[in-house]
Order: C-alpha cells, then sequence, then structure tokens
C-alpha cells in the first residue's frame, strides 16, 4: 500500500531507497554550490577535502588508515598530506614508538574554515527550512535519527 504524498509507514525500503537516491545527491548539490559562492577562499580540490574531513574525524590517524578508508594508495594520500601541510590545515606528528609512522592532526586553521564550511550550510539549510510547513519540518526533524542510524549501517557495511 503507497500513499500518494510523501513518505508512508507502509513504503516499502526499495521505495524509501530510490526516494533518497533521488534527492540526497541534489541537496548535496546545492549546498555544495551555495557554499563555493560564499567561501572567502578557493575550495579545496574533492580528494584533499576527503582527507581533511577524514582527518577532522580521526584525530591521529595514520597515511595507511586514511588510504584504508578513502580507498586510495597510500602515496596517493602521502601526496595530498604535503599540499595540505604546506597549506597549514595538516600537520604530521612523528609516532612515540616508531618513529616512520607519523600521526595527522587538522590544524587550528583548518578547524576554523570547516566550522565556517558548516556555519554556510547549516544557514542555508535553516533558511531553507523556514519555507517548510510546520509538517514537513517535524518530519524532517523526525528522520534525523533514523539518517544517522542508515549512515552507520552505510559505514559499516563498507568497512
Amino acid at each position: 500500500m503507497t500513499g500518494s504524498s510523501g513518505a508512508q509507514p507502509s513504503q516499502g525500503a526499495d521505495q524509501v531507497a530510490a526516494g533518497l537516491v533521488a534527492c540526497l545527491p541534489a541537496l548535496n548539490r546545492q549546498l555544495k554550490l551555495h557554499i563555493e559562492r560564499h567561501l572567502p577562499y578557493p575550495k579545496l580540490p574533492e580528494r584533499q577535502l576527503a582527507l581533511l574531513q577524514y582527518v577532522a574525524e580521526h584525530d591521529g590517524a595514520t597515511v595507511h588508515k586514511a588510504a584504508d578508508a578513502l580507498r586510495m594508495m597510500p602515496n596517493n594520500v602521502s601526496a595530498l598530506v604535503t599540499r595540505l601541510t604546506e597549506a597549514g590545515l595538516l600537520e604530521r606528528r612523528q609516532d612515540d614508538t616508531d618513529k616512520r609512522v607519523a600521526h595527522l592532526r587538522v590544524t587550528a586553521l583548518a578547524r576554523h574554515r570547516i566550522g565556517e564550511v558548516e556555519h554556510i550550510a547549516a544557514a542555508r539549510l535553516a533558511s531553507a527550512l523556514r519555507t517548510l510547513t510546520d509538517g514537513d519540518l517535524d518530519a524532517l526533524g523526525s528522520a534525523l535519527g533514523a539518517l544517522g542510524a542508515l549512515t552507520r549501517r552505510l559505514r559499516d557495511q563498507s568497512a
């Protein structure tokens, strides 16, 4: 049994998946465009940005851990680390026990820029959300927990 509008409790996983596949990339694309227009500095290339975000979420990660997580070759990640280090966005700290291993950390400048991007995105989303009906806003708010669980499941399945 399917409803004529919006997600219904009786919708199957296939229908919900198709709806998410259709709307999430478009939502992400619109946010990225808005962020790029409002950043006071050039946007980082995608791979550098992915590495920076990974390290921000996994403080102290090694090049090899980052390479595995991002599905990249370690030498490519190492080159990205060099560029981000030169830009003042990432730092390497030598391991206390194994001097061949470096742990990666984002710098204060990187944290500031990540915060700017999050603020720009959140402000844009809040502005758009304020134009929705109370019912749509409540439905999106109720879905946040489920979307978080779905994200964790996808992450766990790809590990």
